[in-house]
């Protein structure tokens, strides 16, 4: 029977589920595969080896926590490892008794350094996906540094310049991966959304990992550039003190995003994983805010985007008129849309599983059994 592969998956967001869904879909059929996550309602349909188990919360308390055991410090090799949780022993619990039980080839990891460390010190080669962000902590070092293999849905040139050799060397860059980076026709994708075919239109989209960008700085840019059409789609932060002109429009969450990308002639947005590679697929002049992130990730990737030439970054939304005109100016001039559209992979899912089975084989190679030359004669 082919060993089968684990996967353990963050619940904030999407992201981090879709990807397991394009991997699973990509994997052999034989392959089995056990999903490791604390909600079963964020996935993609998933293909009939794929199997999700629900295990507790690693960082959300229900209540039954240990309130008087804060003063033991956390080790530097540990993020999020507080003690007297019922819910985080129940979670690594399930997951160390299916590895007992599996025998599994691979546990991917998608994310949690403790996870990542829990598969290690259990004797399971792990596969720890690889994030931005300043990670040259002990305890991210501790889980990129023990894994069989990294993987990153990202495009090699987005790679941060302290990843030195060796670490390049170990890991699968996949651009796209996870995302349905298939572009809508721009004219149809306006007909859809209900924009004309010559208004100019900024696009501001923020993603489900964070709160969204505040009301008051984009009514300040819709002011500063009256004649385009400016929509939001995703949450927006309500400012008591905001003035919106009636240039721009709130839609909230739309199930087509991809049509408000392909339709806009300048998005604005954080730099969330999917939100980048939806935008990079559509090469759209981008301006690039990000949001704040646990180790800076957002920002660290803001830097990648820069460094590579495929996005304007702006620390923070302009505060003012001129800033807006600035920001919206540089981000039409310094567009390349060939280099954002290199950035996506053709087949990432495919190209993904197919390094994960090379790994499989070469830390499970089969035994080849030898001869005995004297019964041979």
């Amino acid at each position: 029977m082919t060993r089968p592969f684990g996967y353990f998956v963050h619940h904030q967001g999407r992201g981090h589920a879709e990807r397991c869904a394009a991997i699973a879909h990509a994997l052999p059929v034989d392959r089995p595969l056990t999903i490791f996550c604390a909600r079963d309602d964020i996935f993609p349909p998933l293909p009939a080896q794929a199997t999700i188990v629900r295990i507790p919360s690693l960082f959300e308390p229900t209540g039954g926590e240990l309130a008087s055991a804060d003063w033991v410090p956390t080790p530097s090799t540990l993020h999020c490892a507080p003690l007297g949780w019922p819910g985080i022993r129940e979670a690594m619990a399930t997951m160390a008794c299916w590895f007992v039980e599996a025998n599994p080839a691979l546990m991917i990891c998608d994310v949690s350094a403790e996870v990542a460390q829990l598969a290690r010190i259990c004797s399971v080669p792990h596969v720890k996906v690889l994030q931005h962000g300043d990670r040259s902590d002990a305890g991210h070092r501790a889980a990129y540094d023990g894994a069989a293999g990294l993987l990153a849905a990202f495009h090699a040139d987005l790679a941060q310049p302290e990843w030195d050799a060796d670490m390049r060397a170990r890991t699968c860059f996949a651009g796209g991966l996870g995302v349905d980076t298939r572009v809508p026709e721009r004219e149809l994708a306006r007909q859809r959304i209900g924009v004309g075919p010559d208004e100019e239109v900024i696009l501001v989209m923020a993603g489900g990992g964070g709160g969204g960008f505040g009301q008051a700085p984009l009514g300040v840019g819709a002011r500063s550039r009256p004649s385009a059409r400016w929509m939001t789609i995703g949450p927006v932060v309500r400012d008591w003190h905001a003035t919106e002109p009636t240039n721009i429009e709130h839609r909230g969450w739309v199930d087509n995003a991809a049509d408000h990308v392909a339709a806009a002639d300048l998005v604005i947005a954080s730099t969330g994983n999917t939100t980048c590679q939806q935008i990079l697929a559509a090469a759209r002049p981008w301006l690039a805010v990000p949001e704040w992130r646990y180790f800076d990730e957002q920002h660290r990737k803001a830097d990648a985007l820069a460094a590579a030439g495929v996005a304007c970054v702006r620390p923070h939304l302009p505060s003012s008129a001129d800033a807006w005109t600035q920001a919206i100016v540089e981000t039409l001039v310094t567009h390349r849309p060939e280099r954002q559209r290199a950035m996506i992979a053709d087949a990432p899912a495919a190209d993904a599983a197919a390094w994960l089975e090379m790994l499989a084989a070469r830390l499970w190679p089969e035994r080849v059994a030898i001869a005995d030359p004297e019964r041979s004669i």
